[in-house]
């Protein structure tokens, strides 16, 4: 057993890695105090930053990154006490919430040899943000380590990327996707490569397209999408159920959550079980619920992402049809419907949907209302008139 036994097909980024952890137990050159690790949504950025600070805090004596010790173990489950994660399920990563990372940063490890520090989503860091935490990543206390993670170089300021050793990571083969859900997750030989062809190798994914039969089902209705659109009412109506789906799945992963959170607060400040809340605690609870809409606004929008890259996989699928490319399809279990795209359109119509596809993603991005966005890809994406 090692750390990096599920960092999936990125033997090059898990090589230099390892020989980073060598080195910083031998105290020899090739060890970094910033780290910036990127690839496409699906490649592990998160767990090999993980794998990697577990390899830091490793205990066994002549095994780096073990697996085993409690170093490594507490460090991939992250309840090391020297390991600090930190996500985000808003649009930026704000000021206030750097600055606690920050005194972390400059307090010696209580427990291993580092302090380590992980941020999830670094290209989420807005100027502000990024240049209050770039004077600690310019000169680190000597026993920290900072691993940012973010999907490519240019998504990250020029000032903290200059200042970071940069490791990228691929999106692994779906067959290596596929081993690990058998491996690690017990899923069926058979739906875990559907799965994780399905997730186009995005392993978070595929695990939940094996384990859920809603989100098989939920997906299957997008990839229908093009297909059942004929006129302009077919496409506002669709793009009205696609948002309320994204809506309702959104909200359902997050109403306990907020619940929780809520009634957390109310307990911290003193107000739990009252049935009103009272002023003086009002502006910290109007607070919380303001955040808890951003993120559920930011979780529709992934969801609805989400959708929009398994159609690409589609007409990803249909355009290798129509130009007789040997490549192997990504719907495979779609080859019926996928066949009569392509006979009933021609590649630059299927370009035209791909791009609009992309322009309804950039969209969603900038926090284009979703219900806009998906009405005009809709439209786009409407069979074409022969």
């Amino acid at each position: 057993m090692s750390v990096w036994d599920d960092v999936v097909g990125q033997g090059p980024a898990v090589e230099v890695l390892a020989r980073a952890a060598l080195a910083a137990r031998r105290g020899t050159n090739g060890m970094t105090h910033a780290w910036l690790l990127t690839g496409p949504p699906g490649s592990g950025r998160s767990t090999a930053a993980r794998a990697f600070a577990a390899a830091l805090e490793c205990e066994d004596p002549v095994e780096i990154g073990c697996g085993v010790c409690s170093g490594c173990r507490t460090a991939l489950a992250g309840s090391h006490a020297s390991v600090t994660v930190f996500t985000t399920e808003h649009t930026w990563i704000r000021r206030e919430n750097v600055e606690p990372l920050i005194q972390t940063a400059q307090r010696r490890p209580s427990v291993g040899r580092w302090r380590v520090i992980v941020i999830e989503d670094a290209d989420r860091l807005n100027e502000t943000s990024g240049n209050v935490l770039l004077k600690t990543i310019e000169e680190p206390p000597p026993q920290t380590v900072w691993l940012l993670c973010a999907p490519a170089v240019d998504d990250v300021l020029p000032t903290i990327r200059s200042r970071s050793r940069h490791v990228p990571l691929r999106i692994p083969p779906a067959d290596a996707v596929a081993e690990l859900l058998v491996r690690r997750d017990g899923i069926d030989p058979v739906m875990a490569a559907f799965a994780a062809r399905a997730a186009q190798s995005h392993v978070g994914l595929a695990r939940r397209l094996a384990r859920d039969e809603g989100a098989r089902i939920r997906r299957r209705e997008v990839l229908r999408l093009p297909q059942r659109l004929r006129g302009v009412g077919d496409a506002v109506v669709a793009a009205g159920e696609l948002v309320e789906v994204a809506a309702e799945e959104a909200g359902s992963s997050t109403t306990e959550r907020d619940a929780q959170e809520k009634a957390n607060l109310l307990r911290a400040l003193g107000a739990d079980g009252v049935a009103t809340v009272p002023p003086a605690v009002r502006a910290q609870v109007r607070q919380l619920e303001e955040d808890q809409k951003r993120r559920a606004r930011r979780h529709q929008t992934d969801v609805l992402d989400r959708s929009l890259v398994d159609l690409l996989g589609l007409l990803r699928d249909v355009l290798v049809v129509q130009l007789g490319a040997p490549v192997d399809l990504v719907n495979s279990d779609m080859t019926g419907e996928i066949r009569a795209m392509a006979e009933g359109s021609t590649p630059e119509d299927t370009l035209r949907r791909a791009d609009a596809v992309q322009l309804a993603r950039e969209r969603l991005a900038q926090n284009v209302a979703p219900l806009l966005a998906i009405e005009a890809l809709a439209l786009t994406l409407r069979a074409p008139n022969r």
